[in-house]
């Protein structure tokens, strides 16, 4: 009997340790051990919403089925590219970031060329500012390129790395002048940064060289960053049309099946499967944007030729306030679906998909959505400088707004508007004034809200007390674009429900189809990456500092 007992106990503890042992086997294999992050950059939540529903059959509708669909996920302010991809890799705000916009100012910079931080601009070339002095525009896109020639067309081509001297200077802690990169301008670290610490691998790529910004402070964060040039200035612009902006894009998508079979963008040995990586794509973007469809003869090939006669000239954009995308826009959707289809096949392919999980989400959004808003009255400080001043604090207001607007270089300020006006002033004292002025003429600036004083500081840091912050936000009325140009209808960078309101769906194969209508912020998607892989979200400086919680429902 004794020996039927043990035999019975010795069968059940080897049933049990087989049982166990095939629960942990299961758990390794349902383990995360790569995320990939996409930003389809202007795509809405209204977007992924009728795109799902129109296209039952598309990757988007896959990954949809088998993940989590935040339908009330917001950027947080501003929705500008560099602010909108450091939500969603840092897990903050410009509240630790400290950067507004992809071009914004410094008050503690020298300007662009200025290698020896004295206030004089060492570049002679014809129209180069001389006399900067402190204080320099932060220009990080396509201008800081260095370029080459197109040998098949003579023109202007980005070499896709940052030309130094195109950078500013500031005096860094040894006291010596130093070119301000991207990267080194950011205060706050990225998800790079923290999984390389871990012994991960890491890659990105983007639209500029200036995405150098997502390796972090340290300079550290990624084994390859890939950045074939969007726009070359003087040079082929892809961002005029649909096709060519995905011509652009796709080059991106072969960037990550490469790094899905373990190789660099440029076939070099990579250590693995990326731990964490990721891309943007403009197409979307660029097919809300564009009034007319104009795709450069250099983009159309064999299988882009249909397409490119049949929306040459089309308007892009939506057909109505309740989100159909004209054909110009449709194109840039089913284009991104079909690149998210072939990378889905590449994850299949490796035997990845299972331990990967796969993010879909936007650095911003684009306003307006209904075309009937659309409203370019022109440039915010033209329109200032239009007013019939009522009294000497209002002609001194609009000095300081012109002097701002007129700034090259130096200490006297700088505004950048798109479907919003960052304004830093040369007097910092005049703030209530120009403050005063444009509440006053609100109706003649088509302004909704204007942000300075308590406001700026509620919400960001003191501008009195850091070099980076502007003095005044101006959010216009839903549809305007301080801008007359003819060739776009939308923009992004403001606070607006349409530049804020995002995509953002959470895909893994293991997950169910749920939908949560909760408000969400894009910058809970950094450190939600790090704790699926089993990393402390604390470990991000902007999680700590801004308390940015994970996403829910996970």
């Amino acid at each position: 009997m004794r020996l039927n007992r043990l035999a019975a106990a010795l069968s059940l503890a080897v049933s049990l340790y087989t049982i166990t042992a095939q629960a942990l086997a299961m758990e390794r294999e349902g383990e995360i051990k790569h995320v990939l992050l996409i930003s389809v950059d202007g795509l809405h939540a209204l977007d992924v919403a009728r795109y799902v529903d129109g296209h039952p059959e598309s990757t988007m509708a896959h990954l949809a089925k088998h993940g989590i669909t935040y339908s009330n996920a917001r950027t947080p302010a501003n929705s500008d590219s560099f602010p909108g991809l450091l939500a969603l890799v840092t897990g903050g705000s410009p509240v630790t970031g400290d950067l507004f916009y992809d071009v914004s100012y410094d008050r503690s910079y020298f300007a662009n060329g200025d290698t020896t931080c004295s206030g004089t601009v060492t570049d002679t070339a014809p129209g180069a500012n001389q006399t900067a002095g402190k204080g320099s525009p932060i220009a990080f896109d396509e201008s800081i390129d260095l370029y080459g020639t197109d040998p098949l067309t003579g023109l202007p081509l980005s070499m896709n790395v940052i030309n130094p001297k195109m950078l500013p200077y500031q005096i860094d802690a040894h006291g010596q002048c130093v070119a301000v990169y991207p990267h080194s301008a950011l205060k706050t670290n990225t998800i790079f940064e923290v999984v390389r610490a871990h012994h991960g691998v890491t890659a990105w790529a983007d639209k500029h060289p200036a995405y150098d910004l997502v390796r972090g402070p340290s300079g550290a964060g990624l084994d390859d960053l890939y950045t074939p040039e969007v726009t070359n200035v003087g040079g082929l612009d892809n961002t005029v049309s649909v096709i060519c902006t995905h011509e652009n894009d796709h080059l991106k998508t072969l960037g990550i099946i490469k790094w899905i079979h373990g190789l660099t963008h440029d076939d070099k040995p990579l250590k693995g499967v990326p731990t964490v990586f990721g891309t943007d794509y403009q197409g979307v973007s660029v097919g809300q944007k564009v009034s007319h469809d104009t795709p450069d003869p250099s983009c159309i090939n064999s299988s882009t030729a249909a397409d490119a006669a049949r929306l040459t000239g089309q308007p892009g954009g939506y057909i109505d306030g309740s989100g159909t995308p004209t054909d110009v826009l449709s194109y840039a959707l089913d284009a991104v679906d079909a690149d998210l289809g072939l990378i889905v096949g590449a994850l299949q392919q490796q035997n990845v998909y299972q331990s990967t999980l796969i993010i879909i989400t936007a650095k911003h959004g684009q306003s307006p959505i209904n075309p009937v808003r659309v409203n370019k009255p022109g440039h915010f400080a033209d329109l200032v400088a239009g007013l019939t001043a009522a009294n000497s604090a209002e002609t001194d207001a609009q000095s300081a707004v012109n002097i701002a607007a007129n700034c090259a270089n130096g200490p006297c300020g700088f505004i950048n508007d798109d479907d919003i006006a960052l304004i830093w002033l040369q007097d910092q004292t005049q703030a209530a004034n120009v403050a005063a002025l444009i509440n006053s003429h609100a109706k003649e600036l088509f302004v909704d809200e204007v942000m300075a004083g308590d406001e700026i500081r509620l919400k960001f840091t003191d501008p009195m007390h850091d070099n980076r912050t502007p003095d005044i936000i101006v959010q216009p009325q839903y549809g305007v674009v301080y801008t007359g140009s003819t060739k776009k209808n939308a923009e992004h960078g403001g606070f607006s429900f349409g530049d804020t309101n995002v995509g953002l769906i959470v895909s893994h194969p293991d997950l169910q189809a749920q939908t949560i209508k909760t408000l969400v912020l894009s910058s809970q998607v950094a450190p939600t990456i790090l704790q699926s892989l089993g990393i402390d979200p604390k470990e991000l400086k902007s999680v700590r500092v801004e308390g940015t919680r994970t996403l829910p429902g996970l």
